[in-house]
């Protein structure tokens, strides 16, 4: 018996519940024995699928308007909420589960909940029943040696609980080495010549209710100040894997860089052919190449020639157990977590110029419209005849004599590729895809990893024809395999109406709007304490509209700020309004490329979804009932990269403004709150926090429904997009936090009580 037909059985039964003796019955008459019964519905009750009533009936979470499933986001506080699998009935946003009930789990782990209140509002309380799947096998932190014993003090926060460390498991046996250089052996030889230090512990008893949990250090990485200690406790804070098994490095190490005969068994061989990649001047792995040509029918030629990492990476291997559970490669500012191991990623799977390389070709031709009439996917070989960069071909195209002499046999090919890749992006625009075209900041670093200055990453017309041609293809590759079958698909969701709602308030604070109507008016109630007693709240009535939104709503309002003072802060408030990017085997379509079918082809050798979108178009995919898994994993696994590489930034960040106390910046009013005024230095795009209680000259309060501070006395008004000078005073490196205060004050600017009209002068 499966875990789905037990769960379609109670899904159809009256009320959607059963009690074991019913199922006992029902499903032995089918012949189902009770000894089969039971260990499928243990295992979908440890799983969360189901949960057992007071009543002795099981019912299936999903449908139940009790419980809820999800992962538990905890705040340093004690406090937590549960952001929810799937929506519930009535209930809006995440719900809030109290610190007495909070204290039962940790920071990330898969609970399940029992709701205990919804208000009118939406917002739901509820609490803990049970942990269904911890998050943190293991924990990065300080090592502390106190009167009462050894402890771990978590750098995490969220986690607060001190993990106690029982005598004799202090001194791993074997510290495991490090990355870092410069840093002398270390010599522990008692515990209390740990303390002050960055250990790994692995947990073997969890905290629960105050209480302590307990654990062994695995791992002795350093001291705070140690050289690429902020890169390992990153890297260990996001459990990110980052040491290959011996297997793994064994496979690869015996993959041989020559082409067989066999090799090239079956494959299109487009050696004659001037493919060239372009890349970064950093880049080390190349896996995609171009082509670009006239048809005879003056139709445009395209092919996409990306690195065949499947034929080197087999289902089942080590390789390809350990791509999976890395999902993608992780990319810090001064080194990487691959996802393959460095023979195939920089090497055999590279796409490096003058050598035989093994890849996977779409070719497709396109009307002048830019519209994909036919296309062809098949395994090929190449010799790349360039590394390009995005600078070299730039400067090419903008006429550079010293670049156009020494590619002069490559200028019509690159000529041709600027105008198909315009080709391509009108037809982008002209069916809504958004592009959000702001420069993005490049940080510099030292040697030693410190941050030594932020500048605008460069982007040019090279970076553009890359962008379209790997899109073009991405969008060819998705559609042929959903003709064909199952697949894994790059969705990306229509936005929440709450959302886009939130983001015309502030759109119209500056005169913009969406065009999708009028916004509707919100109401305000005030809620009781929590019965915790840590806070009070005011809920937000807000009726759930129901929005015609479309891609091309966002594109209209991108074309309108462009180039004016607001661009950036309303860009970025428009990416927020937007839901994530993610895998999965539903396709649903792309909003923001306004796109019908997506997928990821271009980078196997840094996706994993990339590989098995290869593998499916070889004929070679994975089963079905795995594709959703998967993708679930690989969204994962790219939200914890994400997040470790914006962590280790913020880091550097911190470190690099530490020096820089009593300083003044010119900074940009990037959200206004009742905690104070956010703000991101115009030159740095580092963010920190004027405090409410520090803004001069008044006493302020936050007016939600104005989304505004405004001075009690004065009229004086804070709001996004303000342009402040700011000091900095205050750099709190243990909550990575920076503290401004306002240097001065220009032209006040004072509101008309209950007028909406324009608005004055910012600061």
């Amino acid at each position: 018996m499966t875990d789905r037909t037990l769960l379609d059985h109670i899904s159809r039964l009256p009320h959607g519940k059963a009690t074991f003796k019913q199922l006992v019955k029902e499903l032995g008459a089918k012949g189902v024995p009770r000894a089969e019964l039971e260990p499928v519905l243990d295992r979908l009750a440890e799983a969360g699928d189901l949960v057992e009533l007071r009543s002795g009936h099981f019912v299936l979470t999903a449908n139940s308007r009790e419980f809820s499933v999800g992962r538990l986001s905890k705040h340093r506080d004690g406090y937590g909420f549960l952001v929810a699998d799937k929506p519930m009935q009535g209930v809006v946003g995440d719900i809030y589960i109290p610190t007495a009930s909070a204290e039962a789990a940790m920071h990330g782990d898969r609970v399940l909940v029992r709701v205990s209140r919804i208000e009118a509002s939406g917002r739901a309380d509820g609490e803990i029943v049970s942990v269904l799947k911890r998050a943190n096998a293991t924990v990065v932190g300080e090592f502390r040696v106190v009167k009462r014993g050894n402890f771990v003090v978590p750098h995490d926060e969220r986690l607060r609980d001190w993990i106690e460390i029982p005598e004799g498991m202090e001194i791993p046996p074997r510290p495991a080495e490090t990355d870092r250089v410069g840093i002398a052996p270390l010599k522990i030889e008692k515990p209390e010549d740990l303390d002050g230090f960055i250990v790994n512990v692995e947990i073997l008893e969890y905290p629960a209710n105050g209480e302590s949990g307990a654990g062994r250090v695995i791992e002795i990485l350093g001291r705070p100040g140690d050289f690429g200690i902020d890169v390992e406790i990153v890297i260990r804070k996001h459990h990110l894997p980052h040491r290959f098994p011996g297997e793994a490095l064994a496979q690869a190490a015996g993959i041989p860089e020559a082409l067989s005969a066999s090799d090239l068994e079956g494959r299109r061989d487009f050696r004659g052919m001037d493919v060239v990649t372009i890349d970064g001047e950093t880049a080390r792995d190349f896996d995609d190449a171009v082509w670009v040509d006239r048809a005879p029918n003056g139709n445009y030629l395209l092919h996409v020639h990306i690195a065949d990492v499947s034929h080197y990476v087999r289902p089942g291997t080590p390789i390809d157990l350990e791509a999976r559970l890395r999902g993608t490669s992780v990319y810090f500012p001064d080194r990487a977590i691959p996802m393959l191991p460095f023979e195939l990623s920089t090497d055999i799977c590279s796409l490096r110029p003058q050598m035989d390389r093994l890849v996977f070709s779409a070719l497709m031709e396109f009307d002048h419209q830019g519209d994909l009439v036919a296309r062809e996917f098949t395994p090929g070989v190449i010799r790349s005849v360039e590394r390009m960069t995005y600078t070299n071909v730039h400067a090419l195209l903008e006429g550079e004599a010293e670049q156009r002499e020494r590619y002069k046999p490559l200028i019509s090919r690159f000529e041709l590729m600027r105008e198909f890749a315009m080709v391509l992006n009108r037809k982008r625009v002209r069916r809504g895809s958004i592009d959000f075209d702001l420069p993005e900041p490049l940080i510099e670093f030292n040697e030693w990893g410190e941050m030594t200055g932020v500048t605008r990453s460069p982007r040019n017309i090279a970076h553009r024809i890359i962008e379209e041609f790997m899109l073009a293809a991405n969008e060819a590759v998705a559609a042929h395999l959903e003709a064909a079958g199952p697949s894994i698909y790059r969705i990306h969701e229509q936005p929440d109406p709450k959302r886009v709602m939130e983001f015309e308030e502030i759109a119209s604070h500056f005169g913009y709007s969406l065009g999708i109507g009028a916004i509707p008016v919100k109401k305000f109630s005030y809620a009781d304490k929590r019965r915790d007693g840590q806070r009070q709240r005011k809920d937000v009535v807000l009726a759930e509209p129901s929005l015609r939104i479309s891609p091309r709503h966002y594109q209209k309002l991108i074309a309108q700020i462009e180039g004016k003072p607001e661009e950036r802060i309303l860009s970025q408030q428009m990416l927020r309004s937007l839901k994530q990017a993610k895998y999965s085997d539903d396709n649903v379509g792309h909003f923001a490329l306004a796109a019908k079918s997506y997928t990821h082809f271009t980078s196997p050798i840094r996706r994993y979804p990339d590989l098995i979108v290869h593998r499916l178009l070889g004929g070679a995919g994975p089963p079905a009932a795995e594709l959703g898994p998967i993708a679930g994993s690989c969204s994962q696994s790219e939200r914890a990269a994400a997040e470790a590489e914006r962590e280790l930034v913020a880091w550097k960040k911190i470190k690099f403004m530490e020096g820089r106390l009593g300083d003044e910046f010119d900074a940009l009013a990037t959200g206004v709150t009742k905690y104070g005024v956010f703000v991101e230095l115009e030159d740095l795009f580092i963010e920190g926090l004027i405090p409410i209680d520090t803004l001069p000259g008044d006493r302020y309060t936050f007016r939600e429904s104005l989304r505004k501070i405004v001075g009690a006395n004065t009229r004086t008004e804070f709001s996004i997009g303000d342009r402040l000078r700011v000091r900095l005073d205050r750099v709190d490196e243990e909550e990575r936090k920076l503290q401004f205060a306002v240097a001065k004050a220009e032209r006040p600017r004072a509101s008309s009580k209950g007028k909406r009209g324009k608005q004055g002068k910012p600061w």
